[in-house]
């Protein structure tokens, strides 16, 4: 379902529950006994799912024990309406006459249907009220109130040569809103600044509990950098670039000491999804304790009020979002989520071009067709781009200066004399050290895809 798949999470819980609803009504027709025990079932599985991870707060499954609770005392009343005898069945039992069909109103069913839909009215103004009061909890107003503190040394604006002039390639910088997000949160988490506090701990000399306003009294730093999803599929929109604020991870791990013998930095978020990453990537490259993005606090789908960023590695093992605990271990002894799952451990990110324009399948006029989109080999940086129209010779594209190693590269090629008909266009990316882009086809799993993007378009007058 791609980034779609907590929607589909969402909508397949609603229609199992309508269903499994349905079923436990027409079996607790008979046995009332089996549909009030799944409807505790239910529950239970909610209260399990609350729990996970075990650190989650008790108070968490009061919402489904409630639920299963409403749910038991539902079917109970409406059992009762369904059972209840009509005005023909109670004269046949006390032998009066029975009322003619005309005036036969079965006040019962009636009732029941009525029950049954207020039921279902309160349900739905429970949730959507719900809902709004949770909106009383967001933490937005707590980021909207967060002043940045000003770098140590600003970065100048990227200068106009790191973009280009083709009308449908992506902006050097990814405006927020547009930034991807991949994660395993199905609500955002909402933490406010004055509740949120970062533990570093673990293999250290020193454990260290950090608040937001020790963040902001720190030195901090701008950073470029690419960040890239594992899931990306070759041609695919799952990377960004923005300028992140943040204070450098190895002034915290100095701060704190490593002990020898530890090799894997623990990224914990406060709904205890894990990351893992090497600690010998955050020397040499950027490697940051994020608070801002593109100049303004980190939006709350993004990690506020802080989120990790390091360049080179698929955000699964190392861009922790909504962070609350660096934990300094070794790899024997811990597997973070993903890695549980049968992902690699150390996932630092491959080569990659992509063609933004045309879009495959284009119709585009016959003559100079114009070609662009970016590549990216964070930390390595690229040195060249290749396009092929069809079968024919690889020709090298024009390049974009580069900001630096840890962002993509943007670039373009202006096809001439394109003639009429369906062509395939194929791009390839070389990196700083030489490496060309492997052709070689993988799928995302178990550490990032490969493989030469390649489109068709249709060149026609019509």
């Amino acid at each position: 379902f791609g980034t779609n798949d907590k929607l589909a999470l969402v909508v397949g819980i609603l229609v199992f529950s309508v269903i499994f609803a349905a079923v436990l009504g027409l079996i607790a027709r008979r046995r009332p006994l089996i549909g009030a025990a799944g409807f505790v079932a239910f529950a239970l599985v909610g209260v399990w799912g609350s729990q996970q991870p075990v650190s989650a707060p008790l108070t968490a499954v009061l919402p489904s024990l409630m639920a299963g609770a409403a749910g038991v005392a539902t079917l109970r009343f409406l059992l009762q309406r369904a059972d209840a005898p009509t005005a023909r069945e109670t004269a046949a039992v006390h032998n009066t006459a029975a009322p003619t069909p005309d005036s036969v109103s079965m006040p019962e069913r009636r009732v029941f249907v009525l029950s049954a839909a207020g039921f279902a009215l309160v349900a739905g103004a429970a949730a959507a009220g719900g809902r709004a009061l949770r909106t009383r909890f967001s933490a937005a107003s707590s980021r909207n109130a967060v002043t940045l503190p000003a770098p140590a040394t600003s970065l100048p604006p990227a200068p106009a040569a790191v973009g280009v002039n083709t009308p449908g390639v992506s902006s050097f910088f990814t405006p927020n809103a547009d930034f991807y997000r991949i994660d395993t949160a199905v609500e955002v988490p909402q933490i406010r600044t004055d509740e949120w506090e970062l533990r570093i701990h673990g293999m250290v000399d020193k454990e260290l509990r950090l608040s937001y306003d020790d963040l902001l009294r720190r030195s901090v730093v701008e950073e470029d950098i690419t960040l890239t999803c594992v899931s990306n599929t070759v041609g695919g929109d799952l990377l960004g670039t923005a300028r992140w604020l943040g204070v450098p991870l190895r002034d915290l791990l100095n701060e704190a000491g490593v002990q020898a013998g530890a090799d894997q930095l623990v990224g914990r978020s406060i709904d205890g999804w894990t990351s893992g990453l090497p600690l010998d990537a955050i020397d040499g490259r950027p490697a940051l304790l994020a608070i801002g993005m593109n100049g303004e606090p980190l939006p709350l789908e993004h990690g506020f009020p802080a989120r990790v960023i390091v360049s080179g590695l698929y955000g699964y093992v190392s861009a922790t979002k909504w962070i609350t605990e660096l934990e300094v271990t070794t790899f024997d002894s811990f597997d973070a989520y993903w890695a549980t799952r049968g992902w690699d451990q150390q996932a630092p990110i491959k080569t990659m071009a992509r063609i933004d324009t045309p879009r495959t399948l284009a119709k585009v006029k016959p003559g100079t067709v114009a070609i662009g989109g970016v590549a990216w080999a964070q930390t390595v940086g690229i040195s060249k781009v290749e396009v092929k129209i069809d079968g024919g010779e690889f020709v090298e594209a024009i390049l974009a200066d580069q900001q630096n190693v840890n962002t993509w590269r943007l670039w373009s090629v202006q096809w001439q004399d394109a003639t009429p008909g369906r062509h395939r266009i194929t791009v390839r990316a070389t990196d700083a050290d030489g490496n060309v882009q492997t052709e070689d086809r993988a799928d995302p799993f178990p550490n990032g895809a490969s493989g030469w993007m390649s489109i068709f378009i249709d060149v026609t007058d019509a």
